[in-house]
């Protein structure tokens, strides 16, 4: 007996010191839920979980695409015209399966609101009238309105993050929900939230750029503004976001998409996790998983990633879908499966909620099989439907009317200018010699290129189809680059010879051969060269790409267009940064446009004749080589190896820099100031700091030149020195204002202290005493953290 109490005290002892060493260390009682529980909700998906047989549960657990219940041609597997259901497919899938989601456009193409509203009211009403279960429709919705006809398409994400403007970003995307929900859809696979650190990578485009604080700032605005602010009830004219993809998907160690990444611990933790965790916090009801693997693991199977760290650690309660036929990719290509079977068996008790098979609804029946099995518990399936039923109740489909009369704004005037505005803020001036634009309207221009004629090339995949090769067509009410000059300057002033075609037929970097004769006569007549190279439309693994510099024909193109003599005006239309560093030297003037939408043409042209003043900054670093790839946020060591060697002058491996953008402005930055707020709330004029204060920049902008700016003030901090080689600098906080002639604004940024803290070991973060230095454009200054502190819990900051 005496033993036995000795025992019972030291085990009570010792856990009483854990509980106290977490409390004081780790603030491991502080963890928060990421989204409020809302107990109402909660009753009554246990009052329908309660209810439902097994058959129900695993339909609800199964997405198929819209494609699979669609007429086809007779002895045909292409759709039938009218686009019409088949009624006994919609019975095989929804009574006999009871699948509870449906996914996609039919044919690969933008449908009307009527073909939609009709299309997913059928179906509704045959899963209501099945299991009482509302239907949960989703589609990719990435830049606007991706597969409605009529509706609003914006820059695609790399140019929403070049705007730098968080504000804009919550706009589009409440405008985005706002007609995809007219569409009669209430849940969209957006944002993706991959961290676009590989130019070679072909969906570079998708993502919000390099850094980690500008990709978790513009996501959690995404998300804002598709949801609202109360993830618990999304309104009528909101949708739920699915964050994708989860995560470590974009640095593929190839450059190829969906091929492996190897990330070291730390970094997932600390760059690739974090703009997922913020939007998560934010409210975030679903997470679209990474097709892939990281560090030789399919992220489809992993427990670890899927349930401790999304699930647990953030006590989220939203739903994982898988990407498109994921799962049998863990038997048939991963090869961690020995069939079918047992890819169903691991991913689900990984912690996958809803398959999204595509077309196989079979997979019903082979869950079932599991659960009979007992190889997936029937607890491990009630925590799937719950999650499922949970964001279904969050978005009303239980109880909500949708009336195509309640969206009369769909496709309006108004969004349309806020689309043209997106991509006027987004669109990025590099070089601009002797002040070369803006031009007068008054000039004739020659203009040329592949990207010169073409709404598929303005917009990019994810276009009225999945590789945006319909865009021309069905797109064709907005204004290519040329019918925009025409436009603004009248069709005698703008001479247009292509040149160089893509091949629109073909695959997204095949080009008609070349015709450069008549381009030397052509240009004596005119004032300009208007030079508009880039890309064709692109998406996922189709735009895998394998030579980094642009195409032969367009550098050819180039050399052509030196010898006139007339002044070039570089215009770039692409995903991701082609190398156009031996062309660059011979150009007046470099603009980068990305993938700036329907109204870019547009925009383009307001820019180049002076109508708006480029603000567009990049959100990657614009590499100088094909082989040579910077982020801004290199180790010192990378730097320091090559100026020991080389000379920069000659041998930059950057082309532009991260955050780089001129303006026909010129800002001034001064009298910076630093202030650190306490735990009561109180500024303080001091420069020693803790970690659980915030540090305050203040500094003066003014806008020094002639014309009206907007200017992105870009707030960066260094750490001195520490225990591992730092980052030479991150971003922390930026704001873009808009200044007059002769104007200037006292600024205020703000970041947390814990924010300066880094993954030491074991996923624990630590913020170390010393010196950090606080840099915006030229100023910079010192601030201290007085005292170090260790958090042991993984989601501190």
């Amino acid at each position: 007996m005496r033993k036995f109490v000795y025992l019972f005290t030291s085990v009570l002892l010792l856990l009483l010191c854990t509980i106290a060493y977490f409390i004081i260390q780790g603030n491991y009682f502080e963890k928060k839920t990421a989204i409020p529980v809302d107990e109402a909700l909660e009753t009554k998906i246990e009052n329908v979980l309660n209810h439902m047989t097994l058959d129900e549960k695993i339909g609800q657990m199964c997405q198929i695409t819209l494609d699979a219940l669609m007429q086809k041609k007779e002895g045909s597997d292409e759709l039938d015209t009218p686009y019409r259901l088949n009624p006994a497919l919609v019975d095989t899938v929804l009574v006999k399966y009871k699948i509870g989601s449906i996914l996609n456009t039919a044919a690969n193409r933008a449908q009307s609101l009527e073909f939609w509203n009709k299309t997913i009211r059928t179906l509704e009403q045959k899963a209501l009238a099945t299991t009482g279960i509302p239907l949960l429709y989703g589609v990719d919705a990435i830049h606007g309105v991706t597969y409605t006809s009529g509706g609003t398409l914006f820059p695609q994400q790399i140019a929403m993050a070049a705007t730098f403007n968080e504000g804009l970003v919550k706009e589009a995307a409440s405008i985005t929900a706002y007609e995809t929900r007219a569409s009669h859809i209430p849940w969209n696979f957006s944002p993706i939230l991959d961290l676009g650190r590989d130019p070679r990578w072909s969906r570079m485009w998708e993502t919000y750029g390099e850094d980690v604080f500008l990709a978790s700032s513009m996501g959690e605005a995404c998300v804002k503004g598709y949801q609202g602010d109360d993830p618990n009830h999304i309104g009528q004219y909101k949708v739920a976001a699915c964050l994708k993809h989860y995560m470590g998907y974009s640095v593929p160690r190839t450059g190829l998409d969906r091929t492996p990444a190897y990330i070291p611990q730390r970094l997932l933790r600390e760059k690739y996790f974090a703009p997922f965790k913020r939007a998560l916090e934010g409210g975030a009801l679903s997470v679209m998983v990474n097709s892939s693997m990281v560090n030789e693991i399919s992220v489809h199977s992993s427990k670890a990633l899927l349930c401790q760290w999304l699930k647990t650690d953030l006590q989220w309660d939203g739903m994982v879908v898988t990407d498109w036929g994921d799962i049998e990719n863990l038997h048939s290509r991963d090869r961690v499966a020995v069939d079918y079977y047992a890819a169903i068996q691991n991913s689900i008790n990984a912690g996958v909620d809803m398959s999204m098979v595509p077309f196989d609804w079979h997979f019903c029946s082979k869950l079932k099989e599991l659960v009979i099995a007992r190889k997936v518990e029937i607890a491990r399936i009630n925590d799937a439907v719950r999650r499922i039923l949970r964001l279904k109740y969050r978005l009303g489909l239980f109880d909500q009317k949708n009336n195509l009369k309640t969206y009369p704004d769909f496709g309006s005037k108004e969004h349309a200018q806020v689309a043209l505005t997106a991509a006027e803020e987004a669109i990025t001036l590099l070089k601009n010699e002797k002040e070369i634009l803006p031009i007068s309207k008054t000039s004739k221009v020659l203009i040329t290129g592949p990207n010169a004629n073409s709404i598929r090339t303005l917009n990019g995949g994810w276009s009225y189809s999945w590789q945006g090769e319909k865009a021309d067509l069905l797109g064709s009410e907005f204004h290519t680059i040329v019918e925009a000059f025409e436009s603004s300057m009248g069709k005698n002033r703008v001479t247009y010879i292509p040149s160089v075609e893509y091949k629109m037929d073909g695959k997204y970097d095949e080009e008609k051969p070349a015709r450069y004769e008549r381009l030397l006569s052509a240009a004596k007549s005119v004032d300009y060269i208007i030079l508009c190279l880039g890309e064709n439309s692109y998406c996922e693994t189709p735009g895998n790409l394998f030579d980094m510099n642009i195409s032969k024909q367009q550098n050819q193109l180039a050399e052509v267009l030196k010898k006139s003599g007339k002044p070039i005006i570089l215009v770039l239309n692409e995903g991701r940064p082609r190398i156009v560093s031996s062309m660059e030297p011979y150009m007046n003037a470099v603009i980068q446009c990305y993938l700036p939408g329907n109204y870019g043409g547009d925009a383009l042209a307001n820019i180049v004749l002076g109508k708006t003043n480029p603000s567009g900054k990049l959100p990657y670093t614009y590499p100088r080589f094909p082989s040579v790839f910077y982020t801004y946020d290199y180790k010192p060591c990378e730097w320091a190896t090559l100026m020991e060697k080389d000379s920069l002058v000659h041998n930059n491996p950057i082309q532009w820099p991260f955050g780089y953008g001129l303006s026909y402005t010129k800002f001034t930055y001064s009298n910076l100031a630093i202030r650190i707020i306490d735990q009561q709330g109180i500024e303080k004029k001091q420069t020693s700091f803790s970690s659980d204060n915030k540090i305050v920049v203040y500094l003066t902008v003014k806008n020094t030149g002639t014309r009206f700016g907007k200017e992105s003030i870009l707030l960066y901090t260094s750490d001195d020195y520490a225990s591992i080689s730092p980052d030479v600098k991150r971003l922390k906080a930026f704001k873009k204002i808009p200044l007059n002639p002769g104007e200037q604004k006292r600024v205020r940024l703000e970041f947390p202290a814990n924010s300066l803290a880094f993954i030491q070991a074991k996923d624990q973060w630590v913020l170390e005493e010393g010196s950090f230095t606080l840099q915006v454009g030229e100023l910079s200054a010192k601030i201290v953290c007085s005292s170090s502190r260790l958090w042991t819990t993984p989601n501190q900051n």
